[in-house]
């Protein structure tokens, strides 16, 4: 089974005085300071439940998801990439910070990521340092997860086992 990581459940780029249809509005306390305001759309979690992937949190809340997105999605508990050596750090190569964690972190394993800042360069990079298929799909962050993109990831997890 291939591996997910799913990180534009919030269309934060979205205008910030119309949230998107479908969705809910949250007040976050990940980090000191006022509350982050966070859109999630509660079908989202069935949604992503249904394709054959075993699903990973690939996001800077890293455990925090399960307290504060899971719950709203109506995801369980689940697994996630531990980015803290890595947070943020500038690379010369244009790869972005999150990309050779999540190399290492699906172990030769066939795998998805859905981000909104993938760019050629991860794909190259992915490409080069990793044995199995792997999606690297862009989302809009204006847009968060569509219909679409629910059908790219049945479509890549389908064309694994032929």
């Amino acid at each position: 089974m291939s591996h997910a990581r799913i990180r534009p459940l919030n269309p934060y780029a979205a205008k910030p005085t119309k949230r998107p249809a479908g969705y809910t509005t949250i007040r976050a306390s990940v980090r000191p300071g006022r509350p982050l305001r966070v859109w999630l759309n509660p079908g989202h979690g069935a949604a992503l439940l249904d394709l054959p992937y075993e699903l990973c949190w690939a996001t800077t809340w890293m455990a925090e998801a399960n307290r504060w997105i899971g719950p709203v999605v109506g995801l369980p508990e689940l697994p996630y990439v531990d980015f803290t050596a890595v947070l943020f750090a500038h690379r010369d190569d244009r790869v972005h910070w999150k990309t050779e964690t999540i190399v290492a972190h699906a172990a030769g394993r066939p795998f998805a990521w859905v981000d909104d800042e993938l760019s050629p360069a991860d794909s190259a990079y992915v490409a080069g340092h990793h044995p199995a298929p792997a999606l690297l799909h862009h989302v809009s962050p204006r847009l968060g997860l569509r219909d679409g993109d629910f059908g790219t990831l049945a479509e890549f997890a389908a064309g694994l086992s032929t």
